[in-house]
């Protein structure tokens, strides 16, 4: 079995600031204010989270093939 990445670099889609995160193991992350310009992102449609929709790595559930957040 893979292991899971917990680390992802989340890139606003506003200003293409790019920042490393912790992605939760226990929790989905619906909402993300980037660093830079303050904008609150949400999922694109059809993506579970915002590191689905904006991350360099899926969420942690993903990556392991089950259910994310719902």
């Amino acid at each position: 079995m893979n292991s899971v990445v917990l680390e992802s670099v989340l890139t606003c889609p506003d200003c293409g600031f790019a920042k490393r995160e912790t992605m939760p193991t226990d929790a989905c992350q619906f909402f993300y204010e980037c660093a830079y310009c303050k904008k609150l992102q949400r999922p694109k449609p059809g993506d579970c989270c915002v590191l689905c929709s904006f991350g360099s790595v899926k969420c942690p559930p993903v990556q392991q093939q089950r259910a994310c957040c719902g």
